[in-house]
């Protein structure tokens, strides 16, 4: 038996394991369903060719052939690796209607996709750098 409780992860919850791993922003972001201030995030302006992984659960998310500049301040992709590795839902908050996007295994909250990226989607989901890690190739 251990004796001393600071090295016993197992009485440590779920939540309290991911903020001990995660950045605040990122458990903000993925748990609080927060947003990075725009332009802050290192993944706005990266040009690294390789896949954009969920921060929390390390599942295939977006590739960087799909990523493009959209000006917005997060990073952009006109489409996900796999359709089942996200999923959307109607988001209210904040006196507005957008699309919430979150992670298919882990429901982390992602970022938002919206109506108004180039084809061949016409999708622009626009994606917080700290929900994400790349894997570069």
């Amino acid at each position: 038996m251990n004796s001393n409780p600071s090295n016993n992860t197992d009485s440590l919850t779920e939540t309290e394991l991911l903020k001990n791993r995660l950045s605040k922003m990122a458990f903000h972001c993925t748990q609080e369903s927060g947003t990075e201030p725009a332009f802050t995030g290192i993944y706005t302006d990266e040009k690294t060719q390789g896949t954009y992984r969920c921060i929390v659960c390390d599942t295939d998310l977006f590739h960087s052939g799909e990523k493009y500049d959209s000006g917005s301040g997060w990073p952009s992709f006109w489409d996900s690796v796999d359709e089942k590795s996200i999923e959307t839902e109607i988001d209210t908050s904040h006196g507005m209607q957008r699309v919430e996007v979150t992670c298919a295994s882990c429901n982390a909250h992602l970022g938002h996709v919206f109506p108004d990226g180039p084809e061949p989607t016409g999708k622009r989901f626009c994606i917080n750098s700290a929900c994400l890690n790349l894997m570069p190739e």
